[in-house]
C-alpha cells in the first residue's frame, strides 16, 4: 500500500480522503483507530496517529473523546472542492498554457474534450 514517494503518514491521510471521496466512508462514520490501522498495515502507531492528526487539523475527521475518530459531516464536499481546484491548477491551466504556446485554439481543445465525453472517436 505504501510507497517511497511521500511520508507514510501523508499516504495514510490521502488513502482515508480517497475512501471518503469514493463513498466508502460516509459522514459521521467511525474510522479505524490509529492502533487498529497500525496493526492492520504493520506500521508504527505514531505514524498512523500523525496521519489521523493531519486529517483532524484539516477538518476531515473529528474526535469523540473516549469513542474514536469520525468523518466530518462536510468532509466529502470540502475534499471535492479541494480536488476540483487542484485539478484546474495542475491539469487544465498547464494544458491551456501549452495549447496557447503551440497555437492550438482553445475552441479546438474544448471540441476535443467534448468529443471524448460523447464517446466519439478523437
Amino acid at each position: 500500500m505504501f510507497d517511497d514517494r511521500s511520508p507514510i503518514y501523508h499516504q495514510i491521510a490521502e488513502a482515508i480522503k480517497n475512501d471518503i471521496l469514493s463513498g466508502e466512508l460516509g459522514a459521521d462514520e467511525q474510522v479505524m483507530s490509529t492502533n487498529q490501522y497500525a496493526a492492520y498495515y504493520r506500521i508504527n502507531p505514531a505514524t498512523a496517529a500523525k496521519g489521523f492528526q493531519q486529517l483532524v487539523d484539516e477538518g476531515v475527521l473529528y474526535k469523540r473523546r473516549g469513542i474514536g475518530m469520525f468523518v466530518s459531516p462536510d468532509a466529502r464536499r470540502s475534499l471535492v472542492e479541494q480536488r476540483r481546484e487542484r485539478f484546474f491548477a495542475d491539469v487544465v491551466e498547464p494544458m491551456v498554457s501549452e495549447a496557447r504556446i503551440i497555437g492550438i485554439p482553445l475552441d479546438d481543445v474544448v471540441a476535443r474534450i467534448q468529443a471524448m465525453r460523447g464517446g466519439e472517436p478523437v
